[in-house]
This record gives C-alpha cells, sequence and structure tokens, in this order.
C-alpha cells in the first residue's frame, strides 16, 4: 500500500501499522536493474551485462553451440521484455499504479504531513478494497522532507528517478513545493493537491499542476473582510513566517487592506522550523492592533498566542488553513479559545454533509485509531479527484492523459462538493469557511465573526 521512509517515531510507525502497511512496493520481475548512482533528472543507466559475443562458462571453455544458441534466445526474449516495460508509463503497472509523496513526517509541520498521507490513504484503500481501478491497485510511497526545499529536492528526484512513480501527490507546504514543482513540471509529471494556496501554483497557470483547494489570497481576503464587515477593526497586524509561504501569505493580506485604504501597523516574523517567536511578539504589540492574522506552522502560531497573552496582547489571532487546526488547538490547549482559522474544506464532523459521512467511514476502515480532521479530509478530497480521474482514463493510464482529462471532465462531483477546472484555471474550490476554536478544544463552524 504505501511506504514511509526516513525513520519514523514511534507514534508514526504505529499510525503505519494501523494502516496494514505493507512496505515499499516491488518492481515485477521484467523490471530493469537501474544504477541509483547513475542518476540525473530524466535519465537513467540500465545495468546490464553484455549479451552478445561468445559466451564462456566458469571454466573458460566454450559452451556447445545448441547451449549457446538457448541462451540467446532467452536473451533475445529478456530484451523484448526489458524494451516493452521501458516503454511503460512509470509507475503504472499491469495490478497496481504507484504514487509518490515528498512531506513533512517529522518536526513543527508533521502533523500536516501524517494528515495529508492518512487522507489520501483513505481514499486509495477505499478503492483497493473495491477492487481498485481497472483492477489496479493504488499505492503511495513517501519520504520526509521536514519542511525543508532541499530535501524535498532530494526525495522528488529519488520518487521519480528510482521508485519511478506516476505522479505527485500532497506536497506539504509552500517553500517545499515551490523547489519540487518545477522539477515534476519538467519531467511532464502530474503535481497533484498541494497543501498550500501559494499563488505560484495557480498564476500563472501550469498545466501540470493541479489544485483543489482555494489560495491564501481568498483565505486572507475572507478574513480581512470579516474583521472589518462584523467586527470594525481597522488595526490589523501580522506575523509571518520568513519564507515564501509567509510572504504569500503577506502579499494577501496587503492585497486585501489595500481594497479598502488600510494599512498594516506592525508586522513580526518567525524563522521555519523553530518557535523563536518573543521579537515578533514585542515588536508586533508596539501597534496596538486589534487583530493578529498568523501565516505559520502550528507550534509557532501556539507560541505567539502564549506569549502574546502573556505579554498584554488582546488581539484577536486569525490563522490561515495551513496552520493545522486540530494540531494548533491541542498546542493550545485552554489559550486556544476563541482563536479563528479559516479552512478550504468542509466541517470534518459534519456527517449530514455526504461527503463527510464516507470520508469518515474510509478513515475508519483505513485506520480504526484515525480522527477526522481538516488536513487528512483535505488529503481525501485530493486522493478522491485522483481515483475519478484515473477510472475515467478507462485501461490506458498516461500522464498526459491524466491532465488532458482534468480539463476534459471540468467538473467533478464528490459527494455534492464539486471541483471544477476550466482552461487556465488549475484549482477545483473557492470557498472559505470560517471556524472558530472552543474552551474545550474542539471547532464550531460560523459565519460571522463576534466580539
Amino acid at each position: 500500500m504505501g511506504q514511509l521512509g526516513d525513520g519514523m517515531n514511534e507514534a508514526e510507525a504505529q499510525l503505519n501499522e494501523q494502516a496494514g502497511e505493507e512496505g515499499l512496493a516491488k518492481l515485477p520481475s521484467s523490471a530493469l536493474l537501474l544504477n541509483e548512482q547513475a542518476f540525473d533528472l530524466g535519465r537513467y543507466e540500465p545495468v546490464v551485462g553484455p549479451l552478445c559475443g561468445r559466451i564462456a562458462n566458469a571454466g573458460g571453455k566454450a559452451m556447445p553451440k545448441s547451449s549457446f544458441h538457448l541462451i540467446a534466445a532467452i536473451a533475445t526474449l529478456f530484451i523484448l521484455h526489458l524494451t516493452a516495460f521501458a516503454r511503460a508509463e512509470p509507475g503504472v503497472f499491469e495490478d497496481r499504479i504507484v504514487f509518490g509523496q515528498s512531506a513533512a513526517f517529522k518536526g513543527p509541520a508533521a502533523a500536516l504531513g501524517l494528515g495529508m498521507r492518512q487522507g489520501i490513504l483513505a481514499a486509495f484503500e477505499e478503492t483497493n478494497a473495491a477492487g481498485g481501478v481497472n483492477g489496479r491497485r493504488l499505492e503511495l510511497v513517501s519520504y520526509n522532507d521536514g519542511y525543508e526545499p532541499n530535501k524535498a529536492i532530494d526525495n522528488t528526484k529519488r520518487l521519480l528517478q528510482v521508485d519511478q512513480i506516476f505522479a505527485l501527490i500532497g506536497e506539504v507546504g509552500t517553500p517545499t513545493s515551490k523547489a519540487a514543482q518545477p522539477i515534476a513540471t519538467e519531467a511532464k509529471v502530474p503535481f497533484i493537491g498541494p497543501f498550500t494556496g501559494a499563488e505560484f501554483l495557480r498564476s500563472p497557470y501550469k498545466r501540470t499542476v493541479i489544485n483543489v483547494r482555494a489560495s491564501y489570497y481568498q483565505e486572507t481576503e475572507a478574513m480581512v473582510e470579516r474583521l472589518v464587515q462584523d467586527l470594525g477593526v481597522s488595526r490589523i497586524a501580522i506575523l509571518y513566517q520568513d519564507d515564501s509561504y509567509g510572504r504569500a501569505g503577506l502579499a494577501g493580506v496587503r492585497l486585501a487592506l489595500d481594497k479598502r485604504g488600510m494599512d498594516l501597523v506592525a508586522e513580526g516574523t518567525y524563522m521555519r522550523n523553530t518557535t523563536a517567536v518573543k521579537r515578533a511578539v514585542l515588536s508586533i504589540r508596539k501597534g496596538n492592533p486589534e487583530a493578529v492574522i498568523m501565516i505559520g506552522a502550528y507550534k509557532p502560531c501556539a507560541e505567539f498566542i502564549r506569549l502574546g497573552r502573556k505579554h498584554g496582547l488582546k488581539s484577536k489571532f486569525l490563522n490561515v488553513s495551513f496552520v493545522g487546526s486540530k494540531a494548533l488547538a491541542k498546542e493550545l490547549g485552554g489559550a486556544g479559545e476563541g482563536v479563528i482559522v479559516t479552512q478550504v474544506v468542509p466541517f470534518p464532523e459534519d456527517t449530514s454533509n455526504p461527503l463527510v459521512a464516507r470520508y469518515q467511514k474510509a478513515l475508519k476502515d483505513w485506520s480504526s485509531g484515525g480522527d477526522p480532521g481538516f488536513v487528512s479530509l483535505e488529503g481525501y478530497l485530493v486522493g478522491r479527484l485522483t481515483v475519478k480521474v484515473l477510472e475515467a482514463l478507462g485501461e490506458t493510464i498516461t500522464r498526459d492523459g491524466f491532465l488532458d482529462k482534468v480539463s476534459e471532465i471540468g467538473t467533478f462531483d464528490l459527494d455534492g462538493i464539486s471541483l471544477t477546472y476550466g482552461p487556465e484555471d488549475n484549482q477545483g474550490m473557492d470557498r472559505v469557511f470560517l471556524t472558530v476554536i472552543q474552551s474545550d478544544g474542539s471547532f464550531k463552524a460560523v459565519e460571522r465573526l463576534e466580539r
């Protein structure tokens, strides 16, 4: 089913065990034996011995002519079989289709990678239990990148060149996606459902990228709109991660404020994969903001909220969906009450929604210990979309065909939730939902903000 690389901890290993992990998918016996050290992007060298000329046995004597002809015939068949295999679409076999994922499974963003993987696998295993896609099982190979771009590059090359996956799916984060996506695009490999709302994956249009979620521009616009219209807020500050993710959110906030003739009253930053936010707290406090929009991961954002309240910051705290809602609530404990998080998927506890009811069943069937959450629901949506496209392709599965089919179908109905694509539009959903953390750590869906 799926392989999780790079040394998981005990909790993550238990998650794998619950999922019934079977290890890295084995290549069929006809596969080329590949020399990993020989790889550059887009090429490989088979390790195959010479198959022509005089063949000698161990004693150095010439083989009988009949034996030579037999070996030559076998060698010819073997070469023909290898040639047929080499022409096959990478990652597509008679009995399975293999996908690859590079994401954070360790460190401050680990809950996001694990959640996306959990949701994708729930969708894949739901399909596998029903016989797969035209008899082919769906498998996922996952490697930890720790939310670091350089590691994401290494993982992406390994997945494309060594694992020979069909497509990349469920990348987590803006900086890692920014590193990995150009490699995938150069190789014409589908880059499906990245867990980021960064604008560079949407504009200019990229054919190989298939987004599911709304953008950060849409999330930050929704935040500013609700703060201004519902609460009459005029003093807004921002905390952002000092990288491409944080700057994407910063650009969205500034666009929303410019639209209303407003400016930020204060800014604060922190470094990725750290929780060093005290300086940002002190800097933002000087601006006396009524609201602080936060573009970060759950651990540093939780630390900022705790320190902010300790140092007298009486602002509303708002987070974009990438923060990891359940992980943020868990980190904050009792200090989370009233924190606002925008979401890009429906409420994962609302089983009156047919999609959510099916998601919860799939999650339970795949992992009895899996709790519903916004991140894994997004992963499930990504997985379901992928299944829909593959089913529409029929027996012939190719990367180009997959990408063409998304545009050709246009609108995908996933149990009442529609994903719509079109010319120059590679983003399926546009909706943004508002949620507020309650005193017990649960989330409440709201239409408007209240003081």
